[in-house]
C-alpha cells in the first residue's frame, strides 16, 4: 500500500450546495499534506468523509481500511484533531489519560505522561480551567501516545497565539512525523507549515485546483521582482498574478522558463499562501468573466 489516503470522485451536496464536486487525491505514505482552501471551500467536509464522520458519494480509502465499512480498524491508526475542543471540560488532565488508555488498544500512558511534562499543563486541573492553547496540547499528546500512522489535523491551530502555535508544530517535528507516518493537514496559517510540507492541495468551491508535490510546485511555479522597464515585457510571457510595488511589479509565473525570466528582475522562490491567492484571484477573474 502506497498510499495513505486514496480519494475518488467524492462528492457531497447539502440541499442545493455541492459541498464537493468528484473531488479526487491521494496522500501518500510518509507524506506530509496541506490542504488549502478559503473558507466554505469544502476542506472539512472532505476530512469528515475520510473519518468516516458524515455520508458521501464517491470511493475513500484510510491506510487499506474503508470508512464506510470498517471505521473502526481504521480509527485505531488514524489520530484527528480540530480547531474544536472535543474533551468534557469537567474531565482532570489525569483522568483523560485514564480514559484514553483504557479506551485506545494502542494508548502508550507513559509517552503521554512524558509529553504532558513538557508543557506547563498540571495533570491535576480540569480542562475548564486550561486555556485554549493547553487544551491543543493535551489533545496533541492524547494523539500522539496512541501510536497512529496518519494524522489529520483541521486548523488545528486557530485561535493561538504564535507562541502556542510554534510549540504545537514543534512537537508534531519531535513527536511524530517520520518515515512511516502521514500528516495530512488544513490551516489558514499557511506560512507556519510550508517548511513541514512535502506535497500541496488547494482547493476551492468544491473542487481539485492544485495537487502536486512541493518540488514540483517550485519547479513549475516561479516569482519575479520585475524592475520598472520590464514590466511590460513581463506582461507578454502572461503572468498568473501581478502586485504593484513600489520598484516595479511581483508577477508569479506558471511554466514559464528560468532562463525567459533572467532578465525581467530577481527571481525567487514562489511562495505557498502567494500562490494560493493568486490562483484563487485568476480563478474568480475567469469565473466573472463567463
Amino acid at each position: 500500500m502506497s498510499n495513505a489516503i486514496s480519494v475518488q470522485s467524492l462528492s457531497k451536496r447539502f440541499g442545493d450546495h455541492q459541498a464537493l464536486d468528484q473531488v479526487s487525491f491521494e496522500v501518500p505514505k510518509g507524506a506530509v499534506v496541506g490542504l488549502i482552501g478559503p473558507n466554505g471551500a469544502g476542506k472539512t467536509t472532505a476530512l469528515k468523509a475520510i473519518l468516516g464522520l458524515s455520508a458521501f458519494e464517491g470511493a475513500v480509502e484510510v491506510l487499506g481500511h474503508s470508512p464506510r465499512s470498517a471505521p473502526h480498524k481504521m480509527m485505531t491508526s488514524v489520530g484527528y484533531i480540530s480547531d474544536v475542543g472535543i474533551l468534557p471540560r469537567w474531565l482532570k488532565v489525569s483522568d483523560a489519560l485514564k480514559f484514553t488508555q483504557a479506551i485506545h488498544p494502542q494508548f502508550d500512558l507513559a509517552k503521554a505522561r512524558g509529553i504532558l511534562a513538557k508543557t506547563e499543563i498540571p495533570l491535576k486541573q480540569r480542562v475548564k480551567a486550561l486555556s485554549k492553547g493547553m487544551v491543543t496540547q493535551l489533545h496533541l499528546a492524547l494523539v500522539l501516545a496512541m501510536d497512529v500512522q496518519l494524522l489529520i489535523l483541521d486548523e488545528p491551530t486557530l485561535g493561538l497565539d504564535i507562541v502556542y502555535r510554534s510549540q504545537f508544530y514543534q512537537q508534531i517535528l519531535n513527536e511524530f512525523l517520520g518515515e512511516d507516518r502521514t500528516l495530512l493537514i488544513s490551516t489558514h496559517q499557511v506560512e507556519e507549515i510550508e517548511s513541514l510540507l512535502t506535497h500541496l492541495i488547494f482547493i476551492d468551491q468544491g473542487k481539485v485546483r492544485l495537487d502536486a508535490a512541493l518540488d514540483d510546485v517550485y519547479s513549475r511555479y516561479r516569482a519575479v521582482e520585475v524592475v520598472k522597464s520590464q514590466i511590460s515585457a513581463a506582461r507578454g510571457l502572461k503572468p498568473l498574478s501581478e502586485q504593484a510595488q513600489i520598484e516595479g511589479a511581483c508577477m508569479i509565473f506558471d511554466g514559464v522558463s528560468a532562463e525567459s525570466l533572467a532578465d525581467l528582475g530577481t527571481t525567487r522562490r514562489v511562495g505557498i499562501a502567494e500562490l494560493f491567492v493568486a490562483m484563487m484571484t485568476r480563478e474568480t477573474k475567469l469565473t466573472a468573466s463567463i
